[in-house]
């Protein structure tokens, strides 16, 4: 960064100081519960993992403690959303896949959110609802993927 002081700076370098707070302020605002986050985040990793997803694995993407995502997929195989199954590439490892229930679940607090992005952004145009959706989606692909090649550095 340059020696300017932050209200010389270009308004586009500003606006880009403020993502890491707006993104968490949309993770705060979310409409559910601690609960629901947690859960709903569980399931969205296993859906989207390219392949096999072990508890530890799922303790990776998500940035908590093996304890934590075990305690939190404990919670969700009570629920009903998770189950244990053998790993088809290596028997002796233990996989986690989403029940038909955790399926549904998933899909409810995905409805849950569209109807809260639509009411947020209702003053915006069509256009400009579609075109944010696209570059959020876009920006969720790219960061899973730098994830990736972040961890494969460390390893």
């Amino acid at each position: 960064m340059s020696s300017a002081s932050f209200s010389e700076r270009p308004p586009d370098d500003l606006v880009l100081d403020q993502i890491g707070p707006a993104l968490s302020r949309l993770r705060r605002r979310a409409p559910a519960s601690s609960k629901d986050l947690s859960r709903n985040l569980v399931l969205n990793v296993i859906a989207d993992a390219p392949g096999e997803t072990t508890v530890g694995g799922l303790a990776a993407e998500m940035g908590v403690t093996q304890p934590v995502a075990s305690r939190t997929v404990a919670a969700c195989i009570e629920e009903g959303l998770l189950r244990r199954a053998a790993s088809q590439f290596d028997g002796r490892r233990t996989v986690l896949e989403l029940t038909e229930r955790g399926k549904a679940e998933r899909n409810r607090f995905a409805a849950e959110q569209r109807k809260a992005f639509q009411e947020i952004t209702a003053a915006w145009s069509p256009e400009e609802q579609i075109q944010f959706a696209r570059l959020l989606v876009r920006y969720g692909v790219d960061a899973a993927a730098w994830s990736r090649k972040q961890a494969a550095r460390h390893d």
